[in-house]
């Protein structure tokens, strides 16, 4: 079985490698693999979507995912707690802080003022970790724990170091600050620091607290069973058990879930780009088994089967199969006005498409690293977009479909109050799409959180901070506001029992060019096709628009059956939907470049020598360990049949 095992992650390595060669090239056009998630409020803490302005400050909502241009404030009486893979950023009261740029391979966090502890544990060769306060840019160069704290005035940063190693770049000069070290820096145009002993001072309930944070997540079951790069994995033991499920490995069951419960049921939608349509669960543990791996119906319960242990899993926004949307197809059940929308988990082994533009490449990540499913199967399942032949597993679980209103899916509202209950008998005869055609209002970017009572300062939109020119380089030159969702959001599909939307896209109907379908280059209107379901686990199916040069060999009749024709598009639609009222997008970040670095003159260097010599002196190194003296050579025993004379009582030897 261990041998089968290694065979298997080997098999997975080389794929992902294979995917990698061609990742670098076309990662501009897909999204950010990874996220930052919300997982701990306490008290007031505010949150501001990316573009949203001054007066759309709401109460933060635990799992939100997070992306660049959020801001967060956390107030007088509040803490917070984010965490991007297994690196856990801790808020104290009286902190702001923006996501500036979060990539695959960048982080660069904004701290306008308060107090930040980071605890990174794992930094791959080409990432970059920087924290950017009003007068310096902190870069951090290995694992470790590192304390940031940035007064309100804007011309003070304390950086503290307990493990690993950081660069403090501002002020034209660049400081290294070591383990063990605490660095006050002064000033803006030019900086003065003191370097003092960071163990001699003294821990505040601040550092206990995110101490106590950090035992409890170095101790995780669950790191056995997923990669510490699963967001959301921290809260796994605590609101579940792991246990063996034939077919499947190992799985998780969380505990202390109501009657009734299925996945995707209980949270609301929210709209983030570059994504589009995301889930946010209600329960504390709802990250991590929501947008990785795929849930299962087993035993008579729900279970959440994790992606294999191996390079990094991709983020997806909400891994669900829609239901319903289709010309000509209608529940029973009544929506209101608008319609409806439904959607089902998907099983293991089955393909995620996303609705929003990506290449291969992300496709084929998105898939590989979240469910056992070949390379092959997965281009050919999102090349094939006409395929109806396809069998859903959770489909046919009874009580697996959520629906409800339109206005419920727009607004953020919570989804289980208002669930409709469909028919098992509807439900598996229902089309499945892979996209819906629902577009966004102002609601469905802030959700349904209630407004803030208290607003943050507002130096939280208007103050600058300071980056070091590698890191700006990095920070995309666009970021799409709740006014402007990506136009490159495939088009197809429509809600149940109502109108057709405007393909995710509020006052802009554009179909941009489909790079995937070489008969139109120039991205005109095309009829789009419905898609009824993905195909039988492991069964490639020969594309339509191969996209790879390697084919498996074309299924044979009796296991492959034909082909419907593509059912024509309705014509007699209703116009788009006006444009929504959204609100006034701000400004995102405001980032100065650090003033270019200069070597240090002979006084600077003479004081800077004596201050590291002062931080010795106040911190001396354990003393080196002698090791014991080699042992003498053993003597050689005499040959069989010859003894050594014997010694005489003087030490002296007979002859």
């Amino acid at each position: 079985m261990r041998t089968i095992r290694r065979l298997g992650h080997a098999l997975l390595a080389i794929t992902f490698l294979l995917v990698g060669f061609s990742y670098a090239a076309s990662a501009q056009d897909d999204p950010p693999g990874r996220v930052a998630r919300l997982n701990f409020i306490k008290g007031n803490v505010s949150f501001l979507p990316s573009g949203g302005g001054d007066d759309d400050w709401v109460a933060a909502v635990p799992n939100r995912p997070l992306t660049i241009g959020d801001r967060l404030w956390v107030d007088n009486d509040g803490r917070a707690e984010l965490h991007i893979g297994s690196t856990a950023m801790r808020m104290d009261q009286g902190t702001g802080i923006s996501l500036i740029n979060l990539s695959d391979d960048s982080v660069q966090i904004q701290l306008s003022e308060g107090s930040l502890i980071i605890r990174l544990r794992r930094l791959d060769p080409n990432e970059t970790y920087e924290v950017d306060t009003p007068n310096l840019a902190f870069s951090i160069l290995r694992p470790g724990v590192y304390r940031i704290d940035a007064n309100t005035d804007g011309n003070r940063t304390a950086v503290t170091v307990r493990q690993g190693q950081g660069q403090v770049t501002g002020g034209g000069r660049t400081f290294p600050v070591n383990a063990d070290q605490q660095a006050i820096f002064s000033g803006t145009d030019t900086l003065e620091y003191d370097l003092l002993d960071a163990d001699a001072q003294p821990l505040n309930e601040y550092d206990t607290w995110a101490a106590d944070r950090d035992r409890r997540e170095d101790s995780s079951v669950s790191t056995r069973y997923v990669s510490p790069d699963t967001t959301g994995y921290e809260d796994l033991d605590t609101y579940g058990t792991w246990t063996s499920a034939p077919g499947y490995g190992q799985v998780w069951v969380p505990t202390g879930v109501v009657v009734g419960w299925a996945p995707y049921r209980f949270g609301h939608w929210v709209w983030i780009a570059p994504w589009g349509w995301t889930w946010v669960d209600d329960e504390p543990w709802g990250f991590a088994p929501f947008h990785y791996g795929r849930w299962a119906f087993w035993g008579a319960r729900w279970v959440w089967v994790p992606g294999p242990i191996g390079p990094r899993p991709c983020y997806a926004p909400a891994l669900v199969a829609w239901v319903g949307g289709g010309p000509g197809f209608s529940f029973s059940a009544s929506f209101g006005v608008g319609g409806g929308v439904a959607w089902f988990p998907l099983g293991p082994r089955e393909v995620f498409v996303p609705s929003y533009h990506v290449t291969n490449v992300y496709v084929t990540r998105v898939n590989i690293t979240n469910t056992v499913v070949d390379r092959t199967t997965v281009i050919n399942t999102y090349n094939n977009v006409n395929v109806r032949n396809v069998t859903y597993v959770n489909q046919g679980v009874n009580g697996s479909v959520t629906a409800v209103p339109h206005d419920v899916f727009v607004k953020g509202q919570a989804v289980a109050h208002n669930n409709i209950q469909i028919s098992q008998r509807e439900v598996i005869a229902a089309p499945v799409t892979r996209q819906i055609q629902v577009a966004p209002q102002k609601e469905s970017i802030v959700g349904a959180a209630r407004p803030v009572a208290v607003k943050p300062p507002p130096t939280m939109l208007t103050r600058p901070v300071v980056a070091t020119p590698g890191a700006i380089q990095k920070i995309p030159t666009q970021r799409p506001g709740p006014g402007q969702p990506p136009t490159n959001i495939r088009p197809t599909g429509q809600p149940i029992n109502g109108n057709p939307g405007n393909g995710g896209n509020p006052g802009n109907n554009i179909n941009p060019r489909d790079e995937r379908n070489p008969t139109n280059p120039a991205g005109k209107d095309q009829p789009p096709p419905p898609v009824r379901g993905n195909f039988p686990p492991q069964q490639p199916v020969q594309p339509v628009n191969p996209p790879v040069k390697i084919q498996p060999p074309p299924p044979t009749r009796e296991n492959f059956p034909r082909q419907q024709p593509v059912e024509p598009v309705v014509k007699d639609q209703p116009p788009p939907p006006a444009r929504p009222n959204f609100p006034a997008q701000q400004p995102p970040p405001i980032v100065r470049p650090a003033p270019p670095v200069r070597p240090p003159t002979v006084q600077e260097q003479t004081n800077e020598q004596s201050k590291q010599k002062s931080w010795e002196d106040a911190h001396p190194r354990p003393p080196v360990r002698q090791s014991p003296p080699p042992a003498p050579p053993k003597q050689a025993p005499p040959p069989p049949g010859k003894q050594p004379p014997p010694k005489k009582p003087g030490g002296g030897t007979d002859l």
